[in-house]
């Protein structure tokens, strides 16, 4: 689909979020046939999801929630699963034990700015599914947050939001690009340390 945008894409990246006052016409109509043409994948992505749960399920004992584009609705076609569980800290070297030989050790990253959780890879079909493993208390906070979002954010916002992700990805602006993606989460959950992952924005 072609960049071609009206919008003042630096000023839009400085003010953190976008809304339909921000686009004309015709650049809205880009927007929604392109917003359109990513949600002919969720079929497919969804049915993935529910089999990367359900060995999440299996293996950890523990009900995991999208944690990322996908459960939010602002996912592009290359992106990834995100799925998160809610773990007890103390138990993490179990955790490690069990996923040894069913997922590669990402490492340890911050969430809040004192906590951290745990990060694995797998694939699945060809898709990249990560799983993090939260605090228990930050897990509670971070469906809260997707609650909130699931709730409050409209789709015309969602619209907005994803032709802003599609357009820095595309023009090669990959540090802007790392930062928007986060810019929903900051948004609703000022708690957590939402910083770009570098690994990510290679």
């Amino acid at each position: 689909m072609s960049t071609h945008t009206e919008l003042d894409l630096s000023a839009i990246t400085a003010a953190g979020w976008t809304t339909r006052a921000d686009f004309t016409d015709a650049e809205y109509a880009r927007a929604q046939a392109f917003y359109a043409s990513m949600r002919v994948h969720d079929e497919h992505l969804l049915a993935l999801r529910a089999r990367a749960s359900e060995m999440i399920r299996e293996l950890t004992g523990r009900e995991p929630r999208d944690v990322g584009s996908l459960g939010t609705r602002l996912n592009l076609e290359t992106s990834d699963l995100d799925l998160g569980i809610g773990y007890p800290e103390d138990d993490r070297d179990h955790l490690m034990q069990v996923l040894a030989d069913r997922a590669t050790f990402l490492g340890e990253r911050k969430t809040s700015f004192s906590t951290t959780r745990l990060v694995f890879s797998f694939e699945l079909e060809g898709v990249e599914v990560d799983l993090s493993a939260l605090t228990e208390e930050d897990f509670t906070v971070a469906c809260r947050m997707l609650d909130q979002i699931d709730e409050s954010m409209t789709e015309e916002e969602r619209v907005c939001h994803l032709w802003v992700k599609h357009l820095l990805r595309s023009s090669g602006r990959i540090d802007d690009y790392a930062k928007w993606k986060l810019n929903t989460y900051a948004r609703f959950c000022p708690e957590f340390n939402w910083v770009p992952i570098p690994e990510k924005t290679a």
